[in-house]
């Protein structure tokens, strides 16, 4: 029972021990991937610091550094709190190694005093000579063998568990100047943040009189965002019907059949404006394959662009500036540098390419799953086209006005908007 529970107690400090690796490591990755990003963001905004900027582009590059500054922070503090965990396992390991050398080295003295005590070598034979039957000198024999062998392994355990000390103190020495290090970097970031918070204070003042300008201005560019979301809503449906239309068609023509009854277009009912589009992308046996590759590729997807820096972020969020306003995007925003080529992010099929405000949109298919790329020019696919991962779609477009290239990115399942930011892995 003392056993199964030792069994049980120690598989449960394995595990244990085995998840806080994994989360350290993942820690690190998350780590390097941010500084990546803060390198890609001082690099294009090094670039840019000869253009003249307005306040609300100021606000929009100051939120960036805000922004990754906090991420950075929070993922050091986690790193530090994972080391502070391993500095007291570590430290009470120590000190218990300390207690059993010291018991250790206790009795090693006391049986050095006896052995000294009962050093003669005649004092040892007539130790057996004096034994009343051989029996009982072969006895006496073999005890002083072991006595002698015990005396070894205790010396050979003390001296293992000197060793095993001196590599816990090392290992714990280094943990404590990686934690030193970490509180340092912590430190400067925290006090880069400060000072980028102030300048966004005064940066926010500068546009406080022309508050009501502004909140139009916002509101006006959440209406075309919503415009947007619907046009590529539509567009998806449409095209998942069109997909469908051709995937139905093929497997007929496959099967032998000459049936088109299926093929018909929906009519639209009486007083309603618009035909009703299917939302879920009808599977092939292929098309299983692609979307199940695309689905175990979560977290791991390249970015759309080779450089640069995530400017805007999926899902509601408060607006930077005008607290009072909640901006939404079914998308996010990389900022990229000039010329910068759009890439598919894994393979698929080109669904369609439409233009959006001004630019062009490509929607790839992979299985029952849709990435959209939005904001490029020289688009260089067409519908129905084979991409590879990392394939160029085409130029993304660098605003005039503001200098800035941005790519947007959407994922899809089926006509359910996804966050892009949980597929994409660091640059």
């Amino acid at each position: 029972m003392i056993r199964a529970i030792f069994t049980i107690l120690l598989i449960g400090f394995t595990t244990l021990g085995m998840a806080q690796t994994d989360e350290k490591k993942q820690l690190e990755q998350k780590k390097a991937k941010i500084i990546k990003e803060i390198q890609g963001f001082r690099s294009l905004l090094k670039k840019k610091s000869n253009k003249e900027k307005s306040v609300l582009t100021k606000i929009a590059d100051n939120t960036t550094k805000i922004r990754l500054s906090e991420k950075l922070i929070s993922n050091t503090q986690k790193q530090t709190r994972i080391l502070d965990d391993e500095i007291y396992a570590n430290q009470k390991e120590i000190n218990k190694l300390n207690r059993e050398l010291k018991v250790l080295k206790d009795d090693y003295a006391n049986m050095i005093v006896e052995a000294y005590k009962s050093r003669s070598q005649q004092s040892r034979i007539m130790f057996i000579l004096s034994s009343q039957n051989f029996l009982q000198a072969y006895k006496r024999m073999q005890y002083m063998k072991q006595y002698a062998n015990f005396r070894k392994l205790q010396a050979e355990s003390i001296k293992g568990k000197m060793v095993a000390l001196e590599e816990l103190a090392a290992k714990l020495n280094e943990q404590k100047k990686e934690k030193e290090k970490l509180l340092a970097e912590n430190l400067k970031a925290k006090e880069a943040l400060v000072e980028e918070k102030k300048r966004q204070e005064k940066l926010v003042k500068l546009i406080q009189k022309d508050k009501r300008k502004y909140t139009a201005d916002i509101k006006k560019k959440q209406r075309e965002t919503r415009k947007i979301d619907k046009k590529i809503d539509k567009i998806i449906r449409d095209a998942i019907a069109e997909a469908n239309r051709k995937a139905a068609e093929k497997a007929r023509k496959e099967a032998g059949t000459t049936t088109t009854a299926s093929t018909k277009k929906p009519t639209k009912k009486k007083g309603s404006t618009s035909t009703a589009a299917p939302s879920k992308i009808v599977l092939t046996k292929e098309g299983k394959i692609v979307s199940d590759n695309f689905k175990a590729n979560r977290g791991k997807l390249p970015w759309p662009v080779e450089k640069g820096y995530m400017s805007l972020g999926y899902g509601k969020q408060r607006h930077p500036v005008l607290k009072t306003i909640e901006i939404d995007h079914s998308w996010i925003e990389i900022t990229t540098e000039e010329n910068a080529n759009a890439r598919s992010i894994f393979d698929g099929k080109v669904l369609d390419v439409q233009i959006i405000s001004g630019t062009k949109s490509v929607l790839v298919i992979h299985g029952d799953y849709i990435t959209v790329y939005s904001n490029l020019v020289g688009v260089k696919v067409k519908a129905g086209d084979i991409v590879t991962r990392k394939q160029t779609l085409g130029k993304v477009y660098t605003n005039a006005v503001t200098g800035k290239t941005i790519i947007k990115l959407m994922i899809l399942k089926n006509t359910t908007r996804l966050n892009p930011e949980k597929w994409i892995t660091p640059l």
